[in-house]
């Protein structure tokens, strides 16, 4: 799916995140949607004209905060990190809308993850596999993601952990050659992409991408 055209309604420079359609909005089983930015935050009515076909939308409300890029979903597990972008509150209203009974009634459990060094939660900590995390343990804590096998990015390649899973399939970056190496090793089906253009703005596979099953409310 692209990510909405904001960048045509402001300087280059302000909507230079313009691709990273993922932080303006999480796709659970419903959907919530929050952007921290100032100049981003008008993204969200364009995504949500496309989102409201496929699913139920709920909104964080200010003071709350959240960005797509905070938000990683394994099974019934919602970890949300806690960064520049992503806020106590809005996490909090996050909790109460997948709780079972909550408003999306959907029964995730939300864990707040403490970032250091990085933008999001998911420049720290990917899913790869049902049972397997890609992470670096420099920005966020291992011990949090103790359940799952963890492939640890190379020392060398720090923004290595970011990768979008698509089924059983993984999208992953070129630039990052030893740590795709580890991945391979590891038993992991991997299609490498290049994205060198989307590093120039600190993009990644996961920002430029809202991938879930189709399911068209009737």
């Amino acid at each position: 799916m692209r990510s909405p055209r904001a960048w045509q309604r402001g300087a280059v420079e302000e909507r230079k995140f313009a691709f990273d359609a993922e932080d303006a909005r999480e796709v659970p089983d419903q959907h919530a949607d929050a952007q921290s930015a100032p100049s981003r935050r008008d993204e969200v009515s364009s995504v949500a004209q496309v989102l409201e076909r496929y699913r139920p939308l709920y909104s964080i409300e200010p003071p709350g905060t959240i960005d797509g890029g905070d938000v990683l979903r394994i099974g019934r597990a919602v970890y949300v990190g806690q960064s520049a972008r992503t806020n106590a509150a809005g996490t909090e209203q996050l909790r109460e809308l997948l709780k079972a009974g909550g408003p999306a009634g959907e029964g995730y459990i939300v864990i707040p993850v403490t970032t250091r060094g990085c933008l999001h939660l998911k420049s720290a900590v990917t899913q790869v596999a049902d049972d397997t995390v890609l992470i670096n343990p420099d920005w966020v804590d291992a011990d949090v993601f103790a359940q799952f096998r963890q492939i640890e990015v190379d020392p060398s390649e720090e923004h290595a952990a970011n990768a979008l899973r698509i089924g059983e399939s993984l999208i992953y970056p070129t630039s990052f050659p030893r740590t795709l190496k580890k991945l391979m090793s590891a038993g992991i089906p991997v299609s490498a992409v290049d994205v060198s253009e989307l590093q120039k703005a600190e993009g990644a596979v996961t920002c430029c991408s809202l991938v879930f099953r189709e399911s068209i409310r009737r």
